[in-house]
């Protein structure tokens, strides 16, 4: 995929730094499969430990404390839902229940959680090397938009891998580089979007009801 400085203009339009909001409560409802909007991929982070919440994902406020009573845990908002406050299946089972759902698993629906907005540091662990993984091939127009805001979290802690799905199953496990002054789109030691299969990554599910994992 190609992109211009214009694209990076336009891209930042879209999405933009919102303000952190504080000690809001929603009902937050469990995710068994894992995904992201703007291509996270979910081999680099832990994949239960994922918000697919309403709105775009952000440059900045990407990190989510959920408190239910005695509960807390931070999860990463990269995936947008269409309304629902869902949150990976093993976060929802801990925070409502108090165990992973792979040793106690439930089943339930909206339960009323607190939550806030934290510094992305706070969800450093949920990342394998405290940087942002992203699809060099697939997105360029996040990357862009939060390169455009140099003073983003985002913009200063992502790196492009050439992997082109967020389930890691095309592509090469490699970092590429970009260089705006070369070129607009980035380096990698393999063809930038080569959909070569299997990379040796692979993302894990874990079944709703049974605690079952999975291959994705």
């Amino acid at each position: 995929m190609l992109f211009t400085i214009s694209t990076v203009l336009a891209a930042s339009a879209v999405v933009s730094a919102v303000p952190a909001r504080r000690g809001q409560t929603v009902s937050v409802t469990p995710h068994e499969q894992y995904s992201s909007s703007v291509g996270v991929l979910g081999c680099k982070i832990n994949t239960n430990r994922v918000a697919y919440w309403p709105g775009a994902v952000d440059c900045n406020n990407i990190c989510v404390k959920l408190t239910n009573g005695a509960n807390t845990l931070n999860v990463l908002k990269i995936d947008s839902s269409a309304g629902a406050h869902d949150i990976s299946y093993d976060a929802w089972n801990q925070l409502v229940f108090g165990q992973s759902a792979t040793a106690d698993p439930q089943q339930g629906g909206g339960v009323d959680m607190d939550y806030e907005f934290v510094p992305a540091s706070e969800c450093a662990s949920l990342l394998s090397d405290g940087k942002l993984p992203l699809s060099a091939s697939n997105s360029m127009d996040f990357a862009a938009a939060c390169m455009a805001d140099s003073s983003s979290w985002v913009g200063q802690n992502f790196e492009l891998i050439n992997l082109l799905d967020p389930q890691c199953k095309f592509g090469w496990d490699e970092k590429c580089t970009l260089d705006l002054s070369v070129s607009n789109q980035p380096s990698c030691p393999h063809t930038l979007g080569d959909p070569h299969t299997p990379t040796g990554d692979s993302v894990t599910n874990i079944e709703y009801g049974t605690g079952r994992q999975y291959t994705a």
